[in-house]
């Protein structure tokens, strides 16, 4: 597995665009900008090892669309939708396996068209109820506000995310969602498209009083499959914090974007 990643990533950092250097910059540059004017259609897989008392295993497939809408001259709306898809074994207990879908998160982000210095957007973030096993429901709708802000500088990407969600109605045998999500985030990308960059993502549920933090080293590069432009992603993951009894050894995280620029 370890020489296989490697390969990977020695690969991505050499990857040679099949369309111009221009346009592999700018897309690695937008790519870079959660909420930059680009359709594109993520897929990210997280594979975490080593969790809790018995050395379980998680497979977390990230569904996640990004479509920008232009309100007007001034104004974008990007949208952004997060649907897991979730395979576990021995988390719960020993041989336990559960999947299915879990909870989706849907943002939007109210964006300036012409933001020099700083890149910014801000607006609702909705938790929709759509887990099809009960071990990743939450059984209630939330709502809050989110909000990202970013430089971006000679191949340098540094900013953050953030959002808030408090539960607004669900099952009464469920705890009350009151969760915050911080992802500050850096990137940088060569004039290839090639890059690398780094995220930290922690969730704090205020409710329980429980942080789980995530470090998420990565390189990534863009190419093409025929004429359907891609990027590529691959890192480890290092399982900073949890709550007692969930904590992950390592993972993995593998990302196949497909890009639709205008």
């Amino acid at each position: 597995m370890k020489k296989i990643s490697l390969l990977i990533i020695v690969s991505l950092l050499g990857l040679t665009p099949v369309f111009s250097q221009t346009e592999a910059e700018e897309l690695a540059k937008k790519l870079a900008n959660p909420i930059a004017s680009l359709i594109s259609m993520p897929f990210q897989n997280n594979t975490d090892y080593g969790i809790g008392e018995f050395r379980g295993s998680r497979n977390t497939l990230n569904i996640q669309p990004v479509i920008p809408i232009g309100l007007n001259e001034n104004w974008n709306l990007i949208t952004r939708v997060v649907l897991p898809v979730i395979t576990q074994n021995n988390i719960t207990s020993e041989g336990a396996k559960q999947s299915g879908l879990g909870d989706a998160v849907v943002s939007a982000f109210f964006s300036p068209t012409n933001s020099e210095k700083l890149t910014w957007g801000a607006g609702p973030a909705i938790l929709v109820p759509t887990a099809t096993n009960d071990a990743f429901a939450t059984d209630q709708f939330g709502l809050g506000p989110t909000a990202v802000a970013l430089k971006q500088f000679n191949g340098f990407t540094v900013g953050g995310l953030i959002n808030q969600i408090w539960g607004l109605s669900g099952a009464e045998d469920k705890p009350d969602i009151n969760q915050m999500f911080l992802q500050p985030f850096f990137a940088y990308n060569w004039a290839s498209g090639a890059g690398i960059g780094a995220n930290m993502e922690w969730t704090q549920n205020w409710t329980t009083s429980n942080s789980t933090i995530w470090l998420n080293p990565t390189v990534s590069g863009v190419t093409s499959l025929g004429k359907q432009k891609i990027q590529l992603v691959v890192g480890p993951r290092f399982n900073l914090a949890a709550p007692s009894g969930a904590k992950a050894d390592m993972g993995w995280r593998a990302v196949l974007v497909f890009l639709f620029p205008k």
